[in-house]
């Protein structure tokens, strides 16, 4: 019977998830490696995963270039983001500039950790996989609590740029960074087992990480969505930016759509087992950010004003 809070579901979907490192690297400091079978039965040689029905065997083993097409898609997301930043920075009076660049930065860093936790480049369940995953996990529920804080900042209930928008803005990305790689870590390393072990093993049972990893950021993009649609229909009184959050919600829904159904089936029956659909979620989560990008400059000004005013 699965519960709340059961890994084992999700990797029964996925090919290639870096969400397996914590629960299988719980397996082994607790001696339930039995758990695993097959291809995962040793960690040398297992691919990204546990138990996964395709994987991509680690680098260099009969050849394998790792997640290759990942790789790719994750280093020229990187160089996009880069230039969002920079043209983010010079749009100087644009409304939230300092807190969307902020978001920006946070998917920017994601990236690089994206690419190591899913490219078969670590041995699976090892210490520095562990790590590395955990403070991706951290990062990814960051981002999402400063996309959402776009929104808010985007309502002008504070004023952006200020110490009453940056200070709780900032809180609220290290609360969520801190709290998450933390209990990442503890699941996969079991420093106190208040997060674990799962019981039973094979379960992979962790309602804080599952929360944080699987609920939020589904539950803050939909909440950003309709916060949106409340400035641009209800305080701007406009139509054609919306299109751009539409859009973006779209290419969000599709690229979790491709992550856990089309994925194993470009392992499986397309690339036999050299590639998985990961690529194609990278590249459409950045297609997201991107679409993201304009719809915030389609609602605000590049910069002031430079007229001068002559009092009559």
């Amino acid at each position: 019977m699965t519960r709340f809070g059961d890994f084992e579901p999700l990797h029964v979907l996925l090919s290639s998830s870096p969400r397996s490192a914590h629960p299988l690297s719980q397996l082994q400091h607790n001696n339930d490696s039995a758990v695993l079978t097959g291809p995962s039965a040793n960690p040398s040689t297992a691919p990204v995963g546990i138990n996964p029905e395709c994987g991509i065997p680690p680098v260099g083993q009969n050849g394998s270039l790792a997640n290759i097409a990942n790789i790719i898609a994750c280093a020229l997301s990187m160089i996009v983001v880069l230039l969002l930043v920079i043209w983010t920075t010079r749009r100087r009076a644009a409304v939230g500039r300092v807190e969307f660049r902020l978001f920006l930065a946070l998917y920017f860093l994601t990236l690089p950790f994206q690419l190591l936790s899913t490219g078969a480049f670590l041995t699976q369940g090892s210490t520095a996989l562990t790590v590395i995953t955990a403070i991706h996990a951290g990062l990814v529920a960051a981002t999402f609590w400063a996309l959402l804080g776009n929104a808010i900042v985007s309502t002008q209930v504070v004023e952006d740029g200020t110490l009453s928008s940056i200070i709780p803005f900032d809180f609220f990305i290290l609360a969520f960074f801190a709290a998450t790689t933390y209990i990442s870590l503890d699941v996969g390393f079991s420093f106190t087992h208040v997060f674990g072990p799962s019981n039973p093993p094979e379960s992979l049972h962790s309602i804080p990480l599952f929360v944080l990893t699987s609920i939020w950021p589904g539950a803050a993009a939909v909440l950003y969505f309709l916060l949106m649609t409340y400035v641009v229909l209800g305080m701007l009184n406009e139509v054609r930016p919306m299109w751009y959050f539409v859009l973006a919600a779209v290419l969000f829904v599709l690229s979790q759509l491709d992550f856990f159904l089309l994925s194993k089936v470009i392992c499986n029956n397309v690339s036999s087992h050299r590639i998985d659909g990961t690529f194609v979620a990278t590249v459409l989560e950045t297609a997201t950010v991107t679409v993201l990008y304009f719809a915030w400059r389609s609602i605000t000004e590049e910069s002031w004003e430079d007229d001068m005013y002559y009092p009559r």
